[in-house]
């Protein structure tokens, strides 16, 4: 709750008028690394699906658990029947079967009626025997209950609970790798944006100084002190500094429309990045000593590729159990009434029926189904396996590859910072030794160039060490603050 309360406060701060019915355009929006990493986050449409996916996932384990659990069904019904075979009469007695005694005569008579026609009254008696028995009636209501709980299923059961399992986990991993994709893309257009922010401030502090150069230059000519060539020269590197000074800012305004895209900012709302571009300190320039084994077992990419192998091997054996029985137990409850007329519910007897059964289902013979079945589930899982160990050298080299960058940028820095040194001490003396007449224009032109250079070529290294930096700690499986927030959306 904490982190939604301060992902709220980061949204409310990046963005005062996301919630009016205008954006005000001219506002600048002070935006943080942390405040464009979090704004990534909880707008990419690669977040919201693979959460979604996480979602799916816990849906699938909940069916899957149902499977085996009792399931327990309820009934009622009502049947009207208008006609039925069972209404009949049936076939009809001939005259010398039919049991009908006279009740006016005499003992005697009657007595010997009776012995005579016994075999007649049998028949007649079997039409009341039938009589009232729910075939054929005109009302019936039915309510019953159904209980099935399988009690073996070959190992079915379990394997797909284990595979549903398995998939959220590994839809889980999928999130945490897909805000680790999104905090890379950010960091990575912050820095480039960062950097030709300050590529542009490098070449406008240039021209800057162009001009006061050129307006000392002209003083002096209007003090005799200089020649028209030396004025000349000073307005000829001016006019040469000003389209580099323009490329600059049209970089800039490129690379800020790339960071607002990625976090979702309307393209036209200014943005000023508060994050400096600072060099690191000397730990953080130091060679990274982490330990290349365990980038394995922290990628979440390659934890989830295991998952998807733990899921093909238990395909393998709910394959297998196409081979062997299953059993399950069956029991129905129900009560029937058969009334005269639809709606008369009340002084009925209702009869029960109540039944058991135990199944047990053997596979015999199906055309060799199963065993094709078997063997298919067995490549897959071959593959699967081939894939993770083709995984795991790819998440091996990217990180390998991403901490050479490091430090080949790491030591770029270092260079440079002594380079820039030299640099700023050159163009100080030379421009000293000019003014004193011990130096030519063309000595101050070389100088205030090569401090140009060393500055942009200082922040360039210092970019590509964020990048690279950042991309190391990509290949390890993101930063805490990254795997943190996966957790808590999870």
């Amino acid at each position: 709750m904490r982190k939604l309360l301060a992902l709220a406060v980061s949204l409310t701060a990046v963005l005062p008028a996301i919630g009016n019915a205008q954006v005000r355009t001219a506002d600048t929006v002070r935006l943080a690394l942390e405040d464009a990493v979090a704004l990534a986050v909880g707008q990419s449409e690669d977040v919201r699906l693979a959460r979604s996916l996480v979602q799916l996932a816990s849906a699938q384990v909940t069916f899957a658990r149902s499977e085996a659990l009792p399931q327990l069904d309820g009934n009622m019904s009502y049947t009207r029947t208008f006609d039925s075979p069972f209404r009949s009469t049936g076939f009809t007695l001939p005259d010398s079967l039919k049991f009908e005694p006279d009740t006016l005569a005499s003992i005697e008579e009657r007595v010997r009626y009776l012995e005579r026609r016994a075999p007649s009254a049998g028949l007649g008696g079997l039409g009341s025997l039938f009589g009232n028995l729910p075939f054929g009636q005109a009302n019936s209501y039915v309510l019953s209950g159904t209980l099935q709980q399988p009690l073996y299923s070959g190992g079915r059961l379990g394997a797909g609970m284990a595979i549903a399992r398995e998939y959220e986990a590994a839809a889980r991993l999928g999130l945490e790798e897909s805000l680790a994709d999104i905090e890379l893309q950010v960091q990575g257009a912050y820095y480039r944006a960062l950097l030709a922010t300050e590529l542009e401030a490098i070449s406008r502090a240039a021209v800057a100084q162009a001009e006061s150069f050129l307006r000392q230059e002209r003083l002096r000519l209007e003090a005799g002190e200089a020649s028209d060539l030396d004025a000349m020269r000073a307005e000829v590197d001016l006019e040469n500094l000003r389209p580099q000074f323009v490329q600059a800012a049209n970089a800039a305004s490129l690379a800020a429309l790339d960071l607002k895209r990625l976090i979702d900012i309307p393209l036209e709302q200014p943005i000023a990045l508060t994050t400096a571009l600072t060099a690191p300190d000397a730990s953080a320039l130091a060679v990274d000593s982490s330990d290349a084994g365990g980038v394995l077992s922290r990628r979440a990419a390659v934890q989830a590729a295991e998952r998807q192998v733990e899921i093909r091997r238990q395909q393998v054996r709910i394959a297998r159990s196409g081979l062997l029985p299953s059993v399950s137990v069956r029991m129905n409850y129900g009560k029937q009434i058969f009334p005269s007329t639809p709606f008369k519910l009340s002084g009925q007897d209702w009869r029960t029926d109540w039944t058991a059964s135990l199944n047990v289902s053997v596979p015999i013979f199906n055309g060799f189904r199963n065993q094709a079945a078997i063997d298919e589930a067995r490549i897959t899982l071959q593959q699967e396996q081939l894939r993770l160990g083709q995984l795991r050298e790819t998440v091996q080299m990217q990180y390998e590859q991403a901490r050479g960058e490091r430090a080949r940028a790491a030591a770029t820095i270092a260079a440079r910072q002594r380079t820039i040194e030299q640099a700023q001490r050159v163009h100080d003396l030379t421009v000293l030794r000019y003014e004193q007449g011990l130096a030519t224009q063309l000595e101050v032109s070389n100088a205030r160039l090569a401090l140009l250079q060393a500055r942009t070529f200082l922040a360039q290294a210092i970019s590509d060490f964020r990048i690279a930096d950042a991309g190391v700690t990509r290949s390890l499986g993101g930063s805490p603050r990254t795997q943190a927030e996966s957790r808590r959306i999870r």
